[in-house]
């Protein structure tokens, strides 16, 4: 890392152990940090977010060897640290009783949500404090998630005290959340690591209760765009936006999540598009956006999980 990147990174890792909020780039998207043992930091990104205080953080680490500060790591849950770490996948464990985690980030549960960023940038900040860091994505709850840093600064202006810019997040689409329990594992949130990928380390995996909030991203309707989204649409309406896949469209306002079928790209692009398509329609005045069907194989079960959200209303 050069010389003028470490001294930014030193300057946020000061801010955020005294109590501040960074943004900071994951391979994923950007995260809204703050020190995971401080009540007060962690209150300020409930507050900046307007984020519901029963809704969990992910508490950012840098390694297995730190994580097992903050939870009891089954077997099981070794295997799939040692598997997909650093990378996008988040394990929710038992929380450690002397952890010294704010209750706060864990919504008062008995367990945490722990998650180890393969993004360089994220992994430099969590050297320099040497602490774990809560992070869920930078941008009003409830709204499109931030895959680059002016994101995070159009949602979220002067609430955070400091952005670092990574550039473009390489995946685009939050972690995949798995639950361990002694033996047994289950999805609670689909994202960057496929089901087959996680399966193959853990045998077959069970599915949420729909009921229980858990972790992030379960609410029924979250990363939201204002413009209304109309699924699975074969074309667009004429006064529509179109979020397209695959064939292409000569339809005046379209954007193409991936024009060669890619569902690895399409998961790159898509809030970036909703962003873009949102904007689209209220400059235009256009009834809302009409996307185009995207098949749930690999990252396709985290892309519908995300547009199945944000269409709910």
């Amino acid at each position: 890392m050069a010389a003028h990147e470490q001294n930014r990174v030193d300057e946020a890792a000061a801010i955020l152990r005294d109590g501040g909020l960074v943004a900071m780039p994951t391979e994923t998207v950007y995260g809204l940090a703050a020190d995971a043992a401080n009540d007060r930091a962690v209150a300020r990104i409930y507050e900046a977010k307007g984020r519901p205080s029963f809704n969990p953080l992910i508490v950012h680490v840098t390694d297995l060897a730190m994580a097992r500060r903050y939870a009891r790591f089954a077997p099981l849950a070794e295997r799939l640290a040692i598997a997909f770490w650093p990378g996008p996948l988040t394990l929710v464990l038992p929380r450690r009783s002397e952890s010294g985690l704010s209750h706060l980030a864990t919504a008062g549960l008995d367990t945490v949500a722990l998650r180890a960023p393969a993004h360089p940038v994220a992994q430099a900040l969590l050297a320099a404090t040497g602490r774990g860091l809560a992070a869920p994505s930078a941008n009003p709850s409830g709204s499109v998630s931030p895959t680059m840093a002016a994101h995070v600064r159009d949602g979220l202006g002067d609430k955070v005290d400091f952005i670092l810019d990574g550039g473009a997040c390489a995946i685009g689409v939050e972690s995949t959340i798995v639950k361990v329990d002694g033996g047994r594992a289950s999805v609670l949130r689909p994202g960057g690591v496929d089901r087959a990928s996680v399966e193959r380390v853990a045998g077959p995996l069970a599915d949420a209760a729909a009921d229980k909030v858990e972790a992030p991203g379960m609410l029924k309707s979250h990363y939201a765009p204002r413009a209304r989204l109309r699924l699975d649409a074969s074309a667009p309406r004429a006064n529509e936006a179109f979020l397209a896949f695959g064939r292409t469209s000569d339809h005046p306002y379209v954007l193409n999540l991936s024009a060669a079928g890619d569902i690895v790209e399409a998961a790159a692009n898509l809030f970036a598009h909703l962003r873009a398509l949102d904007a689209l329609c209220a400059r235009e005045g256009l009834d809302g956006v009409a996307v185009s069907p995207v098949p749930a194989e690999s990252l396709g079960e985290a892309i519908n999980d995300r547009l199945r959200r944000a269409a709910a209303r």
